[in-house]
Order: C-alpha cells, then sequence, then structure tokens
C-alpha cells in the first residue's frame, strides 16, 4: 500500500501565503516525479507544478513567480509554497506522485486534498 498524506491548507486573504506539504508512505521502491494538481468548483482538474527526481521543475503560466515546489526526497516529502495568493488560486489541491514498487512497475498515486480557499 501506497498513501500521499497532505497538510497545509486553509483560509488566507488575497497577498498572503501557505505551504503545503505531502508525505508519500508505503512500500516505495523509488519516488518519480512529484506534483500538485488543483480542481476548482466546475472546472477540471489542472496541473499546478511538477518536480521531477533529479529537481526539473514544471509550473502552469498562472503561478509561474508565485508559488516553489521542492522535494525532500530521503523524507519522500514534496512541498507547494505558494506567496501572493489571489481568490482565483481557490481550489482542492491534490498531491500526485508516480511510484516505482518493488515489481519495478509503475504506478501514480493521488493525495485526498487540502481546500485552499483565498478570499479578496
Amino acid at each position: 500500500q501506497v498513501q500521499l498524506v497532505e497538510s497545509g491548507g486553509g483560509l488566507v486573504q488575497a497577498g498572503g501565503s501557505l505551504r503545503l506539504s505531502c508525505v508519500v508512505s508505503g512500500s516505495i521502491f523509488s519516488l518519480l516525479v512529484m506534483g500538485w494538481y488543483r480542481q476548482a468548483p466546475g472546472k477540471q482538474r489542472e496541473l499546478v507544478a511538477r518536480i521531477s527526481g533529479e529537481g526539473s521543475t514544471n509550473y502552469v503560466d498562472s503561478v509561474k513567480g508565485r508559488f516553489t515546489i521542492s522535494r525532500d526526497n530521503a523524507k519522500n516529502l514534496v512541498n507547494l509554497e505558494m506567496l501572493s495568493l489571489k481568490p482565483e488560486d481557490t481550489a482542492v489541491y491534490y498531491c500526485n506522485a508516480r511510484v516505482v514498487r518493488g515489481t519495478r512497475t509503475q504506478y501514480d498515486y493521488w493525495g485526498q486534498g487540502t481546500q485552499v480557499t483565498v478570499s479578496s
């Protein structure tokens, strides 16, 4: 079994900041790309940011310069630092990880989601 546990969501005023964290635990041989997605009401889930095992990052244009993704491979941890938050950042944020299990097969796993609400 593999579990992703997220933390750090909440309510913040526009211009404020939040830090999301996600810890991956369970039967893991290695972690490949890790990322954060979000889904706002009535919208499709979208990729916010992702980071490879080597540290290469990608961001959706709307968060570039405001959000920073990082990971700690020793702790199987991925963080998302969110600055200068805007009301349009309001969504449920989901952690995603591509995991290599003992059979060397790759699987995608998701966290349960954490709500981020930015008030204007």
